[in-house]
């Protein structure tokens, strides 16, 4: 049967002596054996890797959430820590957990696509905000103060800023206040299809002036005065049917002329 040192305590702080185990976990093949070793020293690593997801609550994620991103990293760092390094495996674990959970909140939490630069800028504003949030007694820090203690220039520090903004963005279905049951996509505006139908009268009125003066009468009746072709007929003393005639003639004429300069 055999012994290990999975249940030993560490002389100092409350994190497992596992080096052996380790040592063993590199020498084991790939089995049952060598998985059961591995998952028991995931779980005995489990607190440490709390204890560091903990430390980014806060940050518009849960913290179930951060749990398992930290637990993810442990595991990771389970799987590739190499005891022969002579590294400690709590010194190999730390950043490979903390990178893996900063990596989550860079690919997974911002709504906007900020470049990674932005994103430190902002980490770096952040931080200098809440260290002199306890010495600028409750004022908002300036951005020079917030520079001095970033060591940012202050348009770094106001690009910094904007992106604390874009963490996160609201709804489209979000109420706006005071708007009375209206949603933020009702504020927002569309293009206006009069500046087409300018474009279309400006591009058409030459093509117009060369059509013979019966024809553009016609069309100004039927289109500018709303008449009907009957009344058109009665009032030029022509039929229904030739005034018919006489408008499609005129379409057929003018598209070709706008298509002919579209060209």
């Amino acid at each position: 049967m055999r012994t290990t040192s999975l249940a030993k305590p560490h002389p100092h702080d409350d994190s497992p002596d596992t080096a052996a185990d380790f040592a063993r976990l590199a020498e084991l093949p790939e089995g049952p054996q060598r998985r059961v070793l591995r998952d028991e020293l995931v779980e005995l690593w489990l607190p440490m890797a709390e204890r560091i997801a903990v430390r980014f609550r806060g940050r518009g994620e849960a913290l179930e959430d951060l749990y398992q991103v930290a637990a993810l990293g442990l595991v990771k760092a389970v799987d590739h820590y190499d005891p022969e390094r002579g590294r400690a495996f709590e010194a190999y674990a730390v950043p490979t957990i903390t990178g893996e959970i900063k990596r989550h909140f860079r690919d997974h939490m911002w709504s906007l696509h900020v470049p990674r630069r932005v994103q430190e800028l902002r980490n770096r504003v952040r931080v200098a905000l809440k260290e002199l949030g306890q010495t600028t007694a409750g004022r908002t820090p300036t951005v020079a103060e917030i520079a001095e203690r970033a060591q940012l220039t202050e348009s770094e520090v106001r690009a910094g800023m904007e992106a604390l903004e874009c963490f996160s963005a609201l709804s489209l279905d979000a109420e706006v206040p005071g708007g009375d049951g209206y949603v933020l996509g009702d504020t927002l505006g569309c293009p206006d299809p009069g500046y087409d139908l300018v474009d279309e009268r400006t591009a058409a009125e030459p093509c117009l002036q060369g059509l013979p003066e019966r024809d553009r009468l016609i069309l100004y009746l039927r289109y500018f005065r709303g008449m009907t072709q009957s009344r058109i007929a009665e009032q030029l003393g022509i039929s229904q049917m030739h005034v018919s005639r006489l408008l499609t003639a005129c379409f057929d004429r003018l598209r070709e002329e706008l298509l002919a300069e579209g060209a």
